[in-house]
């Protein structure tokens, strides 16, 4: 995956940008970060504790102390027309298999890049924020009943383009369908040699290291549910998004399906009738990690990323920070 220098601006100046996020930036939700060189060396993924927020916002994830208790449900329309042309155009310049699955990725990589606030997760009743941003996404080597799947983990800097995420993602693909037995997988398989019995408090024991941020990094770095987005396509099996839960292990905040394409007719102002495509998408969100306004801001920025995806194909003129 390409590394690409992103210079960071003074908060005045980023606020300046665009008045949609001018609001939520004057919030004590993100400011914009210090001037930072990214370099080409690969970083680990790190996290801090976020300190300065809002006195409800540090006592909400002592008052709803799950994700499942969490959960806020979100039922959206992508629209198709632009993404279908830039689809066909990235084919066409040679990314074979390029599709929604990367404009979705892509998309929301961007939209961490301007809203940091959706890169934060709950650990010990207390608010982290990532540095990089972590994707995961269930494959399966074919696409018959019988055929094993597997998750997939894909690390990715905010100023990823969308052939950044088709490269890593091909490249991942490509492993697990060359040797299926991903590291995962192998960790699974070692845990299922333990007795069902001893198997409970192993997890136990994990799910009470993972609450106090104890568990050990190559843990995490193999686990899926230590996420930032998990996604998943019910489109390729030809069914409707479902409603996926979030997991109470691990820290993944969001998790989105989408479904297959669909069609319907629309009445235009004049009275015409034209055709308007579609794909059904969900969102499961962590009410904890920021609040209703700011994920409202990042959705609608979102939306104007997929109304024109070529912005996906440049890295962000700024990248804001988390708050401190």
């Amino acid at each position: 995956m390409s590394r690409r220098v992103v210079t960071l601006v003074p908060q005045k100046e980023a606020e300046e940008k665009s008045t949609s996020k001018k609001a939520v930036q004057e919030k004590p939700c993100d400011k914009v970060a210090p001037k930072k060189e990214n370099g080409n060396k690969k970083r680990k993924n790190t996290w801090r504790r976020v300190k300065t927020l809002t006195p409800y916002a540090r006592i909400v994830p002592y008052i709803m102390e799950d994700r499942i208790g969490s959960q806020n449900f979100v039922f959206d329309k992508i629209e198709m027309n632009a993404i279908d042309k830039y689809v066909r155009k990235k084919q066409q310049e040679g990314l074979k298999y390029f599709n929604l699955m990367h404009v979705i990725i892509a998309g929301y990589i961007r939209s961490v890049s301007q809203f940091p606030g959706l890169n934060r997760f709950i650990r010990g009743q207390k608010v982290y924020t990532r540095e990089l941003i972590e994707i995961s996404l269930v494959i399966k080597k074919e696409m018959s009943i019988d055929s094993p799947d597997t998750v997939i983990k894909l690390l990715f800097e905010p100023n990823a383009t969308a052939d950044d995420v088709y490269n890593e993602l091909n490249k991942k693909i490509e492993e697990y369908r060359d040797s299926p037995n991903s590291s995962f997988d192998k960790l699974a398989k070692l845990l299922n040699l333990i007795p069902g019995l001893f198997l409970r408090w192993t997890v136990s024991t994990l799910r009470l290291m993972d609450y106090f941020g104890m568990l050990p990094r190559f843990l995490t770095n193999l686990s899926p549910f230590h996420c930032s987005f998990f996604i998943t396509s019910m489109g390729s099996l030809g069914i409707p998004p479902i409603v996926h839960h979030l997991y109470d292990f691990g820290t993944v905040p969001v998790f989105c399906s989408f479904g297959s394409n669909q069609r319907e007719y629309k009445v235009r102002a004049d009275g015409s009738v034209y055709k308007h495509k579609y794909v059904d998408v969900t969102y499961n969100l962590d009410e904890r990690i920021c609040d209703g306004f700011y994920y409202a801001a990042a959705m609608k920025y979102m939306r104007a990323i997929y109304k024109n995806p070529e912005k996906l194909d440049t890295p962000p003129e700024v990248i804001i920070e988390d708050i401190k």
